[in-house]
């Protein structure tokens, strides 16, 4: 009979073990031959079902047979089910730092759900344009208070999402100016404020 032993609590991206030791279950995912996990929650390791009769000597060259492994799997707390952003979500976000070659965001919405946890994510620079990509700066396309509609393309490590702005209708929705006024989009890479007459250089979201 399997039995389960719950280790600690795992965040997204987060490796747990060597995909030769364990099998994926549910809540993980393969990452450069490590199992990680793809969701908050505990982690849970059920040990493999022995099948009845003598056991099979391994020797030196000979890898555990999948059935022998044990099985690790994450499942989400079960009060509140939050949320968590996923490859190919389209989540909005809000810019809260700039680096030379990426922008710090916090994602607050996947699709239609406002989530109740905001997540970090990175949008690097070889990211923010499908062409040019040897042309972008982070500084001409994203400002911190900056509301970005991105593609989620990777869970990243622990800490981050990998966010991409790299289609048209992707990139800034939202943005104000260094006078504190709401801007306009008036270009691919312009938005423009109605009261200053001041242009600013963003990679604008064009409307799907």
């Amino acid at each position: 009979m399997a039995t389960e032993e719950v280790l600690s609590v795992a965040v997204p991206g987060q490796i747990l073990g060597p995909s030769t030791k364990y099998l994926p279950g549910p809540g993980t995912h393969i990452h450069d031959g490590n199992i990680a996990s793809s969701l908050l929650g505990k982690v849970t390791i059920t040990a493999p079902t022995k099948a009845p009769g003598p056991a099979k000597r391994l020797n030196k060259l000979t890898a555990p047979a999948p059935e022998e492994r044990a099985t690790m799997s994450v499942a989400r707390h079960g009060r509140k089910r939050e949320m968590l952003p996923d490859v190919n979500n389209v989540v909005l976000a809000r810019v809260v730092r700039l680096m030379p070659k990426q922008a710090i965001v916090v994602i607050q919405q996947v699709g239609d759900t406002v989530l109740q946890t905001e997540w970090q994510g990175v949008i690097r620079v070889q990211d923010v344009r499908a062409t040019e990509k040897d042309k972008v700066k982070i500084h001409e396309s994203f400002k911190p208070g900056d509301v970005v509609r991105a593609q989620v393309i990777s869970l990243g490590d622990q800490a981050n999402y990998y966010l991409s702005t790299a289609s048209n209708e992707l990139g800034v929705i939202m943005a104000t100016s260094e006078a504190g006024n709401d801007m306009v989009p008036v270009s691919w890479k312009e938005y423009k404020d109605p009261e200053t007459g001041a242009s600013e250089p963003r990679k604008v979201a064009k409307p799907t």
